[in-house]
Order: C-alpha cells, then sequence, then structure tokens
C-alpha cells in the first residue's frame, strides 16, 4: 500500500489515531497548524542565537520533516525543528573568530557523522547505543553542553535590557508550569510575545535605552527596543536572502575547520538520545515496536541536519513539544505532520515573517535563553534520574566528574599553536574516555536491573 494512503477514521472521543490513519482533512489541517504552533517559538530563537537566519531554519525545518517521514516509511509520527544542541558549540566558534559558513559546515560534518550512526544502529541494533553511550554518558555530555551556555547569556544577551529579560524570563517559568494544557507547551511563543509587547511599551513609556546591541561588538548604543525598518522594507513572498550580522549571505555553502568541527560534535551524543528518546516515546503512545526504525529515525535527522547545514541552514532535531501535542490529542496521524511541514514551508518563504523573527529585543532573547539554556542542561539530570544513574558507585561520580568540569569550565588542552582542545569537545572526550577506562570490566552504572548484570 502506498506511504501516501492513511485509512480515514472518525474516533470516539479519547480513542487514539494510529500513523497511518488520519481524520478529515478539515480536521487533519487543524491538527497540522496545532503542531506548528508548538515546535514555532524554539525552531526560530535557537536560529537566532546562533546568528543563523530564522527564516531559513523554519523553511528548511519543513523540508526535512517530510524527508524525515519518507525515510522512516511514515511510521514514526515526528516534527524536524532546530536542534538547541549545537547552540554552546556555534557560541564556541564564534569566540574564536569563526563565521556563519564555519558554523554551516562543521555542523555538516556533525549531520553526516550521526548518519553515519544511525546506518550503523539499524544494521547493529539498538542495543549497540546503549553500550558506547550509556545513560552516565549520555547525561554528562547534555549537562555540559547545556551549562556551557551560561556565559553566552551573561555577557550577551541578558546584559542588552536587563529588566525586560527578567520579566520575560518570569513569564516564561510560569507559563510553562502553570499555564493549562497545550498553553504550557508553548511557553516559548507565549513569551516571545509577551517579551515583544514588553519592550514596545517600555518604548512608548521610557523611550530609548542605552545599551549593547547584538551587533554593536559590547559598545554602548541608544536604540528602540523594538525596530522594525527591516520588516517594513521586506518582501511578503521570496526565498530568504540577505546578509547575516556577521556579513555572511543567509543562503551560504559551508566552510571546514578542524577545530571548529570537534567543538560541535558532542552535539551528536545530544541527538542521538534525543532520536532515541522520541522513538521509544512514540512506540509506548501507540503500542507499536519501534526499535527496528530506530537507526532510521537517527540517520533520517542527521541527512536533515547536514542538507540543511548545505545551504546556510540550522541543525535539526525530533522535538517533544510535538510529542505532547499527541499527548494531550492521542493523534498519531503522519498526515498531520505533513500539513504541518507544508505549511512551515510557505513559511519559510514569506520574508517579512522572517524579518519579524529576526527583529526580537535581545532583552527577550535575554530571557528566553537563561530558561531555555538552563533546561537543556538539567535535560542531563533527567536523563540520570529517569535511568536511576548511581552517583554511589566511583565509576559515575569519578569517571564522570572530569569531564563535566573541563566541559563547563572551559578548560584547554593546547597541542599546537593552531589546534587545541577545550570546552565542550574536551568535556565529552574525557567523559566517554573515563567512563569506559574504569568501566572495563561492563558492569551496570545504574540501579534499573537491581543486581549487577553485563551491559548489553
Amino acid at each position: 500500500m502506498s506511504m501516501f494512503k492513511w485509512d480515514v477514521v472518525d474516533p470516539a472521543p479519547g480513542e487514539a489515531v494510529a500513523p497511518n490513519q488520519r481524520l478529515s482533512w478539515g480536521k487533519t489541517a487543524g491538527l497540522g497548524a496545532q503542531h506548528v504552533v508548538a515546535m514555532f517559538g524554539a525552531t526560530f530563537v535557537f536560529p537566532i542565537v546562533m546568528g543563523l537566519d530564522p527564516n531559513l531554519a523554519i523553511l528548511f525545518s519543513g523540508i526535512c520533516t517530510i524527508l524525515f517521514l519518507l525515510v522512516c516509511n511514515n511510521k514514526v509520527p515526528s516534527y524536524l525543528g532546530t536542534s538547541a544542541s549545537f547552540v554552546a558549540g556555534v557560541a564556541a566558534i564564534r569566540a574564536q573568530g569563526g563565521d556563519s559558513s564555519d558554523v554551516t559546515g562543521a555542523i555538516l560534518i556533525s549531520g553526516l557523522v550521526l548518519l553515519a550512526v544511525g546506518v550503523l544502529v539499524h544494521f547493529a541494533g539498538a542495543g549497540m547505543i546503549h553500550k558506547v553511550l550509556p545513560p552516565s554518558v549520555t547525561g554528562a555530555v547534555v549537562m555540559l553542553i547545556g551549562f556551557n551556555l551560561a556565559p553566552v547569556v551573561a555577557s550577551i544577551y541578558w546584559p542588552q535590557d536587563q529588566w525586560v529579560a527578567l520579566l520575560t524570563a518570569t513569564f516564561m517559568v510560569v507559563a510553562a508550569c502553570l499555564f493549562p494544557g497545550f498553553w504550557s507547551r508553548i511557553a516559548v511563543f507565549l513569551a516571545l510575545i509577551f517579551g515583544y509587547l514588553i519592550s514596545w511599551l517600555f518604548d512608548a513609556i521610557f523611550g530609548q535605552i542605552n545599551s549593547i546591541t547584538g551587533s554593536s561588538n559590547g559598545e554602548l548604543l541608544e536604540h528602540d527596543r523594538v525596530s522594525w525598518a527591516g520588516v517594513k522594507a521586506a518582501d511578503w513572498v521570496g526565498f530568504p536572502s540577505g546578509d547575516l550580522a556577521d556579513g555572511v549571505s543567509a543562503v551560504h555553502g559551508p566552510s571546514f575547520s578542524l577545530t571548529f568541527i570537534l567543538l560541535v560534535l558532542p552535539g551528536v551524543i545530544a541527538l542521538i538520545a534525543e532520536n532515541t528518546g522520541h522513538v521509544k516515546a512514540v512506540a509506548e503512545m501507540t503500542g507499536e515496536d519501534l526499535d527496528p526504525y530506530m537507526g532510521r529515525a537517527i540517520g533520517a535527522d542527521g541527512a536533515a541536519t547536514a542538507l540543511a547545514s548545505l545551504f546556510g541552514g540550522s541543525p535539526t532535531t525530533t522535538y517533544a513539544e510535538n510529542i505532547g501535542v499527541m499527548g494531550a490529542t492521542r493523534v498519531y496521524s503522519t498526515a498531520a505532520y505533513y500539513v504541518a511541514a507544508v505549511v512551515a514551508i510557505l513559511l519559510g518563504l514569506c520574508p517579512k515573517f522572517g524579518a519579524v523573527v529576526s527583529a526580537t529585543p535581545g532583552g527577550v532573547l535575554g530571557g528566553i535563553t537563561v530558561v531555555l539554556y538552563g533546561m537543556i542542561g538539567l535535560v542531563g539530570a533527567k536523563i540520570w534520574v529517569e535511568n536511576r544513574v548511581d552517583f554511589g558507585n566511583p565509576v559515575n561520580l569519578v569517571g564522570l566528574s572530569a569531564g563535566i568540569i573541563a566541559g563547563i569550565g572551559g578548560v584547554t588542552l593546547k597541542f599546537t599553536d593552531d589546534f587545541s582542545l577545550s570546552g565542550i569537545a574536551l568535556g565529552t572526550i574525557l567523559v566517554i574516555v573515563y567512563f569506559h577506562l574504569v568501566n572495563m570490566r561492563g558492569k551496570h552504572t545504574d540501579r534499573t536491573s537491581g543486581e549487577v548484570t553485563k551491559v548489553l
């Protein structure tokens, strides 16, 4: 049967809709719109903080979602939005003088590495992931990726408008934790709107602000918090164009540097964990065995990341926000994701929409990122907790400690005048090497089994 034929159903309230089923096209379009809103905030916030084009990110999120669905044979409903796993590595690249082409070149190689991992998992089985990257290691890497971003917030975004940042962060925390149902899942989007309104209100009441901006190289400037000059000049329809803040064209080819590649490669580990968790979550919700599609999902995400980066786009990953929508609606139809992908592509072809996104005030980004970056780091702790990682075992307590501190603290290991390892790259290497060095007997390092057994 064709992949593009879904059984049309009209389920009773609370009854699930399987991936190979769909509601009427009208209801499916409505669900697709929900998925767009759910992924919307994070998908264009992360390109902005990485210095890439948000319009291009939205466009490729739609293209890459379709690619993912096709590779997974429409068995794994998922939306591919912008990945946060590379944000810290990108910040490190820019801190060392790299531009956007260096960023996308490094991410492209990471995407190809993830693709290779997906192919390997497809033929060797999902068990190899847990052997090489057990939860203790994965959690440590994700944690150091998130917490490594703290200086970015403190030195770049927060100082642009500290009071708007504080109000935006407060609203986002309240929205994510106290708003009901679906509204809590789009807290990033709601915080963006709130921050925009507060910035506009402050401009009207207090006038211009004297602070740094994202392009002022740390110099104090008098400026409006909200400036839509670029929005007025942008076309309604067209391909993403123009130059980024560093002078590189929004659509550009990649450049390659081994030093920069090593800075973002740890993000691959986070993407493996994200994709693995996503497939398992969908399998649990749908009641289907999706382990045979684990390798396809990982490989498809790698191919999507490489494809987007080839044209200057942002890296991709499967989105937990959209899992939340499926959990709330119990509709797992892949047809809804095709609708969401088409809508995203259309938004990506609207330069005026991209200009609105790019005009996001710095203080708003400060408030959003101070929460998001902390959440990325704490996802690492969540991995530890969910897998009951045993820190009474010195393999975990001692084996992971040096890598975490080296990664978060920015420790540097210099080899030559032109090559060194530092931050996330060095931290990840130490975490993996030290853990396996002292865990050579292959004993369990968590408490999920109830007894000491060999690692699968």
